[in-house]
């Protein structure tokens, strides 16, 4: 049984509609139905809620056939010690986490992912909405999608990777200080995929 196919028998049997289980977990129900479909998968911190609401273990939800592992690996890094000092460009941070990506990982193949979309929580796309109408009532230009854009933004220090090693494959991420990496219970093969909040599409390799 997939892990959708678990997500949706546990709620169907606590009672909880789409609608009911997304307002639990400040979602939107179409975040659930992705879910229940297979065509995403939400982050750590809303699994173990989600588990809670449905009284079941986060192991039941997350065997064999599931996406992501909760195993996790997470190891300080020094971007200067690589780029020398003074302040780093974006594109050299970048670059420099790749040497370290690839030392990381020296024989695997490391694929370059990119954010593609951040979906808001409920609550953010309420906030969201509120935003955009109070700025086209005050004359100006409507701004709906504000929340969603900054987050985008704020993202834009993180760099994601999926690692194929051997028989294994872990889903990476690089920020300025850590270098994150979980293995992957089901190996994605797809170009665009979803998970968490966050879809993702592949856009290369690592040489």
């Amino acid at each position: 049984m997939t892990f959708g196919e678990k997500l949706k028998k546990a709620r169907v049997e606590t009672g909880y509609t789409q609608e009911e289980l997304a307002n639990i977990l400040t979602v939107s129900r179409a975040a659930i139905a992705k879910w229940e479909s297979g065509r995403g998968m939400p982050d750590v911190a809303n699994l173990k809620i989600m588990a809670g609401a449905l009284n079941v273990s986060v192991d039941y939800l997350l065997d064999d056939d599931s996406l992501l592992d909760l195993t996790m690996t997470k190891k300080a890094i020094d971007l200067i010690k690589y780029g020398g000092d003074g302040k780093l460009s974006r594109l050299k941070k970048i670059e420099i986490k790749e040497k370290i990506i690839r030392e990381e990982y020296p024989e695997a193949e490391i694929v370059r992912l990119t954010v593609t979309k951040i979906e808001n929580s409920r609550r953010e796309k309420a906030a969201d909405g509120a935003i955009g109408w109070f700025a086209l009532l005050l004359g100006g230009i409507p701004l709906f999608g504000t929340q969603e854009f900054g987050k985008t933004l704020n993202s834009l220090d993180q760099q994601y990777y999926l690692v194929n090693e051997e028989k294994k494959q872990y889903f990476v991420l690089l920020t300025d200080e850590y270098i994150i990496s979980r293995t992957m219970a089901n190996q994605i093969s797809e170009k665009k995929f979803q998970i968490g909040d966050r879809e993702f599409l592949a856009v290369g390799k690592v040489e």
